[in-house]
């Protein structure tokens, strides 16, 4: 049976690329002893959220890091209580109505903060829970952390959690020597050089300057037409590009070289489902090991189209 599509948690779909500022000198079993102090756990009643480290397989009792040919992978869980905004609104307004009808006195913004935190204190013990996991491996010889995820918010969470797990983590954004938008704008302009092995695709987002700029989106849309030549001419820039490289890999691609709703096309399908097996670690380590090479090979074609990594980085 085929399950290359499967496992769902495996297959990066967004990507956010950060460079490791030194050398990753932690081994796998030191990294897996680290991760351990700092294993994922239960919200106990009282707190609102909880995050630790969980395995990337996505199964008890199975190590915390997974290592494939020095890429690291690693699964951060996160479980939140979910309570309603409303329904501690709702609470809230019903408690200070009660004060201001039976001591006859206003309620003070300090005094309603109180009143909220006890609301909130008192709902979390029966509070549903909700988990979260986000997925991102290291990259040990090309010195990269590459996150799976679209929402910088979690990027963050993530990059501080294994901060604190590490006692020192230096990273910081993908930064190359030319405008990313700029670069992608002249893709745009008939008769376009493209880089080898890239296609675009029918999708793209142009914005013209300033902070306040008019935004303009095309999906399934001919990028060719007097109609996106006209809007490039009149000064905006491509700000999201759809692309297929090396007829391996579709996605988008914005101007902070972050990579969105990327697909893994037919060659890279064919190729995990010619490995057959029912085993479900040794499913993950082979799907692992081809994502990381073809990632690995997409990057080092994607940074010189830029003009190389900006080495002035912070």
């Amino acid at each position: 049976m085929w399950v290359f599509w499967q496992n769902q948690y495996m297959w990066f779909k967004n990507l956010c690329l950060l460079r490791l500022n030194e050398p990753f000198t932690i081994s796998e079993e030191q990294l897996q002893l680290a991760l351990e102090k700092r294993s994922f756990r239960h919200c106990t009643s009282l707190e609102p959220a909880s995050a630790g480290w969980f395995s990337p397989i996505g199964k008890d009792g199975f190590p915390l890091v997974h290592g494939s040919g020095g890429y690291l992978m690693l699964c951060l869980q996160k479980e939140e209580k979910v309570i309603p905004a409303g329904a501690i609104n709702d609470l809230v307004q019903e408690k200070v109505l009660h004060i201001q009808f039976t001591q006859n006195r206003p309620v003070r913004r300090k005094e309603r903060e109180t009143i909220r935190e006890e609301v909130l204190q008192d709902m979390l013990p029966r509070a549903f829970t909700q988990r979260r996991r986000t997925y991102a491996y290291i990259d040990v010889k090309d010195g990269w952390l590459v996150v799976d995820s679209s929402s910088p918010r979690k990027t963050e969470d993530f990059v501080s959690v294994l901060r604190q797990t590490l006692g020192n983590l230096s990273v910081s954004p993908l930064s190359t020597k030319e405008r990313p938008s700029l670069v992608m704008t002249t893709w745009l302009l008939p008769g376009a050089d493209l880089p080898s092995g890239i296609t675009l695709e029918s999708e793209c987002e142009l914005r013209s300057p300033g902070e306040d700029g008019s935004i303009i989106r095309c999906r399934r849309h001919d990028l060719d037409v007097p109609e996106i030549q006209n809007h490039v001419s009149a000064g905006k820039e491509a700000i999201k590009l759809a692309l297929t490289w090396d007829d391996r890999l579709s996605l988008v691609i914005d101007d902070a070289l972050n990579l969105r709703r990327i697909k893994f096309l037919d060659l890279i399908q064919e190729a995990a489902a010619e490995i057959e097996t029912d085993d479900d670690a040794q499913r993950f380590d082979t799907d692992f090991a081809i994502m990381t090479l073809e990632l690995s090979r997409f990057f080092s074609s994607l940074i010189p189209m830029f003009g190389g990594e900006n080495s002035d980085r912070t």
